[in-house]
């Protein structure tokens, strides 16, 4: 597939985002407020210095936070109706599949920063975190800092990589079809890697719009989120011939 059919899933999120707007708004609002609950807990407890680990940590379980946006966009395709408590209470086809996936996507966002961690200490030993105000200096001005930066982008990348390769269409499969976490994770990573050059578009859209998140203090994510996740939908839809199926089963 060619890589431009990427910004049209991200047109047909947005579409099925102007189809009921509130249920998708009030969707991502929820998602920003748990976010940006769990940023204040994370200085609450002087957590903070997981705190970019817990960034990109989020682009491991995201898709699982959008199967309610799934729902919607696979119920607008079947015509029927859409509220958020139908989107917010989902009823997999798969079942307790989805849990089984969910925590296996937790466990490798702990694992991850778990990583962090440790790189962190490979590099500058027990010295403390120095805070938010003193991590760009760190980073940035000395040679131990650019060296950190190129093994946890190096580590980070191959974590991201993998954890979107095996998600990004296995929630969408588990909602739709009657499959286990293991198969829907596999049949994710070879649709992935069979359609490449688009997947990695997609994936870099993902990025871009995560990075405008993070600049906006997560308030982007209202709307960032829902497109992003009902544009998910589409290209699962565009890559799983018959994936589509009408009814809410």
């Amino acid at each position: 597939m060619a890589p431009s059919l990427a910004f049209e899933w991200l047109k047909a999120g947005w579409q099925d985002l102007t189809i009921e707007p509130f249920a998708s708004i009030a969707y991502g609002l929820l998602v920003f407020v748990v976010s940006f609950a769990l940023v204040g807990g994370l200085f609450a407890f002087g957590w903070d210095y997981i705190l970019f680990p817990v960034f990109a940590g989020f682009m491991v379980v995201g898709p699982l936070l959008a199967i309610g946006l799934y729902e919607k966009s696979r119920r607008i395709a079947a015509g029927e109706r859409v509220s958020l408590v139908q989107m917010i209470v989902v009823r997999p086809k798969s079942g307790g599949q989805v849990l089984f996936a969910g925590l296996m996507l937790c466990s490798l966002m702990l694992v991850w920063i778990r990583a962090a961690v440790i790189i962190y200490a490979l590099f500058f030993g027990v010295n403390p975190f120095p805070g938010l105000d003193g991590v760009a200096a760190m980073l940035f001005t000395t040679p131990v800092g650019w060296a950190m930066l190129i093994a946890g982008t190096a580590v980070g990348g191959l974590f991201a990589a993998f954890s979107f390769a095996i998600s990004v269409f296995a929630i969408p499969m588990l909602l739709n079809e009657r499959v286990d976490a293991l198969t829907a994770m596999g049949t994710s990573m070879a649709m992935v890697w069979a359609n490449l050059p688009v997947m990695l578009t997609w994936a870099a859209i993902a990025l871009g719009l995560f990075l405008i998140n993070v600049m906006t203090g997560l308030l982007a994510m209202v709307i960032v989120f829902p497109v992003l996740g009902h544009g998910t939908w589409h290209a699962y839809v565009a890559m799983k011939p018959g994936a589509e199926v009408p009814g809410a089963g």
